[in-house]
């Protein structure tokens, strides 16, 4: 007779489940990544991960859910600490590149079959806008938050992609002169630059950015 499993063991299973599905995604991408494979690399039946997910993609929707909260909580604590955010993007995002890689896939199936999914990203999003909203309000710097929220987004999206692709450190471009933390370091003090108001210093909106 089957066990009857907790809420925990449930819980467990789910998110292991979930981690090695972020492992074999990174290894073959989506298309390569099939549910036999999860299932034998968990030492599994085939059968099992469906005792916890309709099927793969709503595996990988699962994953992406986790992957964007996680994030937003990295950003968040790092802005109620008074640390800088993009140091905690880049941060994030070297230490789960599969997660990272997972949630800007380029092809995924619609977002609104996945209600929680949505939440979580959503919430990703405004945490991009959390931090410069109260330098707009300071006078620290000066435009539309959610505009220059979205610039720095992009910055720092950039700027991990190219890393994670090991574009930034080759023979061209040697690691310590082009590398991940020198590229962001200057990239927002030139955005800090741009966006200042009045006569803050540059250094001052590196620092609070």
């Amino acid at each position: 007779m089957p066990r009857v499993l907790s809420q925990s063991d449930v819980a467990d299973f789910r998110e292991r489940l979930c981690a090695t599905a972020a492992r074999l995604f990174a290894d073959k991408g989506v298309d390569g990544m099939t549910m036999r494979e999860l299932a034998s690399a968990l030492g599994v039946s085939a059968m099992t991960p469906y005792r916890y997910f309709r099927d793969k993609e709503d595996i990988l929707a699962a994953v992406r859910t986790r992957a964007f909260g996680r994030f937003a909580d990295a950003m968040s604590n790092a802005h109620q600490a008074g640390k800088p955010v993009a140091q905690a993007y880049v941060h994030f995002a070297l230490e789960h590149p599969s997660e990272y890689a997972l949630m800007f896939a380029l092809n995924q199936p619609d977002e609104n079959d996945y209600p929680e999914l949505v939440v979580a990203r959503t919430r990703a999003k405004a945490t991009m806008t959390e931090h410069i909203r109260p330098l707009v309000e300071q006078g620290v710097l000066q435009g539309d938050p959610d505009l220059i929220g979205h610039v720095y987004w992009a910055m720092l999206h950039g700027a991990v992609t190219l890393h994670l692709a090991g574009k930034l450190q080759s023979q061209y471009t040697p690691a310590p002169q082009y590398g991940i933390d020198r590229i962001v370091a200057e990239a927002t003090r030139a955005l800090g630059a741009g966006f200042r108001a009045g006569t803050t210093t540059e250094q001052e909106c590196v620092r609070k950015t």
